[in-house]
């Protein structure tokens, strides 16, 4: 998505419902005691013709979930498997959220409204399918953070403070809830497709195939690619593409998911459903996000292994459909095309243009061999070193071989960049929890929507649209 969107008209379109017998199940939003409106976000809301809605009728569409004009008539909980940690759980699905709308935007893009803390559904398992406030704003902090660095990622739309009393084992307790709507590009995941192929329904997968081929678009696969023209393995393409970009985009922007599991990995490739994310306050791989990442599986410098696994898992549910030789052949492409995004977004944060794989190689290890020796914060490094000025010793040898872009946003003459470090994200949530002071969370997000002006749009793969 544009780090700016365009304004649009509202424009609903459902082509989810063509799956919906066998892609998820019809709920009901719970009950909740009131609907107190936290945030909304009219920068993404007149991208799909929203904006316009006052705050009583925006309440009455994602706090008490009425349906918006000539769309879904009733929301979907969508089913889906997943490897967890890697261990095989067939027993997932929306426990806590639900496809709530589908519109299209001014590019034409079809994206989702769905909801995080909405209430039960049939997957709910044992959980109460509520979000606690402090995760309503960490959401928001995490997606406009990313957003601003460049990371397709989707969008806090909405936050709604429910009126309930909530116990989590992790957090003090009781603790206040919310309801939360994220605006995104699809929610169809590999483990998605993962479930189809536990259940062998081979023409519900055919179908989904075409589904996310036909709204999630994307470049043909080269031109030696083998089962080039067979529709699974034209998806296999766009997923690892898309994929290798986003483990790029993480760590360019210094951030660690902590949970990257199948069903938390979207076809569209784009990054979504934040729970115990953070910063890296440091250059250091073996950073986790979760504390209950024991092994680290999904620390910082694992991000892309697993990603790559994911894709994996794909290639091994598409078997139904398309023999394994153009699929591994497909997932093969993930390494070089990673390390070309590495480099591409690596350039983009420093404000110099690529000098091309081998070259960028170099200048990102270097990079990461100051961070690593000097302990330097990655968001200050890559204030500090932009475009070369701050630069020293190798790396300002390296910084000189290459081009600047023309940097004229005054963000970049002030003392200090933006961050998203732990300490800053809990000071945010205390004044809400102990004065119902949100002036800071305001406050940061308009920071951040400077930032990602300064840095402008992030520039997006050969052969793709930006």
């Amino acid at each position: 998505m544009p780090s700016v969107p365009e304004p649009a008209e509202y424009r609903p379109e459902t082509p989810i419902t063509e799956l919906a017998a066998w892609l998820g199940d019809p709920v009901e939003a719970a009950a909740f005691p009131k609907a107190e409106l936290r945030f909304r976000n009219d920068r993404w809301a007149a991208a799909v013709g929203l904006d316009g809605l006052s705050d009583e009728a925006w309440v009455r569409h994602f706090g008490r979930f009425e349906p918006l004009p000539d769309n879904l008539p009733q929301p979907l909980a969508l089913r889906y498997h997943g490897h967890q940690f890697r261990t095989y759980n067939p027993d997932l699905g929306d426990g806590r959220g639900f496809l709530f709308a589908q519109l299209r935007d001014g590019e034409n893009r079809l994206l989702d409204l769905g909801t995080k803390g909405s209430g039960q559904t049939p997957w709910s398992r044992d959980g109460d399918g509520r979000l606690t406030l402090k995760g309503g704003v960490r959401e928001i902090l995490a997606t406009e953070m990313l957003e601003a660095l460049g990371v397709y990622t989707s969008k806090t739309f909405s936050i709604v403070e429910t009126g309930e009393e909530l116990t989590r084992g992790d957090e003090p307790s009781p603790t206040r809830s919310s309801v939360m709507t994220r605006l995104s590009h699809g929610h169809i995941r590999i483990g998605t497709f993962q479930r189809l192929l536990a259940l062998e329904e081979q023409e519900q997968m055919e179908a989904l195939v075409d589904y996310c081929l036909e709204q999630f678009p994307g470049p043909p696969p080269p031109e030696d690619a083998p089962g080039r023209d067979e529709p699974a393995v034209r998806l296999m393409h766009l997923v690892v593409e898309r994929l290798a970009d986003l483990a790029a985009s993480w760590m360019v922007a210094g951030f660690v998911h902590g949970v990257l599991n199948t069903d938390n990995m979207n076809i569209s490739g784009e990054s979504f459903d934040y729970g115990p994310w953070r910063f890296l306050p440091k250059w250091e791989p073996g950073f986790t996000a979760a504390y209950f990442d024991h092994a680290g599986l999904y620390a910082f410098g694992r991000q892309p292994e697993a990603l790559h696994w994911n894709c994996g898992q794909f290639a091994i549910a598409l078997r139904l459909l398309a023999d394994a030789p153009p699929l591994i052949a497909a997932m093969e492409r993930f390494g070089p095309l990673y390390m070309e995004a590495v480099g591409r977004r690596w350039c983009w944060r420093l404000g110099v243009e690529s000098r091309g794989v081998e070259d960028d190689g170099k200048l990102v290890g270097a990079c990461e061999a100051a961070m690593a020796d000097s302990g330097e914060q990655p968001d200050a490094f890559f204030y500090r070193n932009r475009a070369g000025r701050g630069s020293e010793g190798d790396l300002a040898d390296i910084l000189a071989g290459y081009r600047k872009v023309e940097d004229s946003h005054p963000y970049w003459e002030e003392n200090a960049p933006e961050s998203m470090l732990i300490d800053e994200v809990e000071a945010i949530w205390s004044a809400i929890d102990e004065r119902d002071d949100w002036q800071p969370l305001q406050d940061k997000v308009e920071r951040l929507r400077r930032m990602g002006e300064a840095h402008g749009p992030a520039p997006a793969p050969s052969g793709h649209k930006a």
